[in-house]
C-alpha cells in the first residue's frame, strides 16, 4: 500500500469529511488515479471477501446486485409479462498468481487450485437444496486472475447433473436426512456438472484473455471454453 493511500485512509477515518474532501481536491490527477488503482487492486484480490467480484459478476450478467448478506445475490425482471423476477447466485473464483509464486518458491506448501468453472455452497442442507430447487436461481460461475475477469457462465439451478452433484455430497454428510444445527460446510461443483446443459449461456468470454491466462485454468476447462 503506497504512502499516499495510507494518508488518505487515515484522514478519511479520523478527520472531518471536509478535510478528506480538501485533500482529494488538492491532489493531482495522477495521485488520484494511483490511489484509486491501489484500492481496487487490493479489494478485487481480497482473499477474505469476494464482494466486488460478486457485484461485478452479477452486474455484467444483467442483474441488479443485492447488498443483503442473506439471500440471493441479484435479481432481474422476467421477460414474460407478469412473470416472477429471476434471482441469481454468483460463484466468483479468483486465481492469485502470487500464491502460485509462493508455492513455486517453497514458501507455501499447497499449490493453488486452477480455475475449473466451479464454485461452492457453504453450510448446505437438504432443506436449503429444496428451497433452491423451488426458487431455481440462475447460477453465475465466473473466474478472475489477479482480479481480471476471464469468464462468466450462466445456467439455471435446476440443471439435473448440477443438482445431482449437490445431492450426492449432502447425502454423504447426512445419510439419514438433515440434523438440527448441523451443515455440510461446502458443497462444490465444477464445469463438468453443467457443461452439457442446453440452457447454459456464455455471458462473458474474451479469447485473447483466455489464451493469456491459459496456465491458470485446468486443461479440460480451458479446452471447453476455447470451443465456445
Amino acid at each position: 500500500m503506497n504512502t499516499e493511500l495510507l494518508e488518505v485512509l487515515k484522514i478519511y477515518s479520523t478527520k472531518p469529511h471536509k478535510e478528506f474532501s480538501d485533500r482529494l481536491t488538492n491532489s493531482s490527477k495522477e495521485t488520484i488515479i494511483a490511489v484509486f488503482t491501489d484500492i481496487l487492486t487490493m479489494y478485487i484480490n481480497d482473499k477474505n471477501s469476494s464482494t466486488i467480484r460478486e457485484c461485478l459478476t452479477v452486474t455484467i450478467a444483467g442483474y441488479k446486485h443485492s447488498e443483503k448478506k442473506i439471500g440471493f445475490n441479484g435479481f432481474k425482471q422476467n421477460s414474460i409479462v407478469g412473470g416472477k423476477p429471476i434471482a441469481c447466485e454468483a460463484k466468483p473464483k479468483n486465481f492469485n498468481t502470487e500464491d502460485l509464486l509462493a508455492y513455486e518458491e517453497g514458501i507455501k506448501k499447497t499449490k493453488p487450485a486452477k480455475l475449473n468453472g466451479g464454485g461452492n455452497f457453504t453450510d448446505y442442507t437438504f432443506a436449503r437444496l429444496k428451497k433452491d430447487k423451488k426458487e431455481n436461481p440462475h447460477i453465475l460461475a465466473s473466474g478472475f486472475v489477479d482480479g481480471e475477469l476471464i469468464y462468466v457462465l450462466e445456467f439455471p439451478f435446476n440443471c439435473p447433473s448440477f443438482v445431482k452433484r449437490l445431492k450426492i455430497q449432502i447425502k454423504k454428510r447426512f445419510p439419514n436426512g438433515d440434523k438440527s444445527g448441523e451443515f455440510l460446510r461446502s458443497a462444490n461443483f465444477t464445469f463438468e456438472h453443467y457443461k452439457n446443459y442446453k440452457e447454459l449461456k456464455v455471458i462473458y468470454l474474451e479469447k485473447e484473455k483466455l489464451e493469456k491466462n491459459k496456465k491458470y485454468l485446468t486443461k479440460k476447462y480451458y479446452d471447453f471454453l476455447f470451443k465456445k
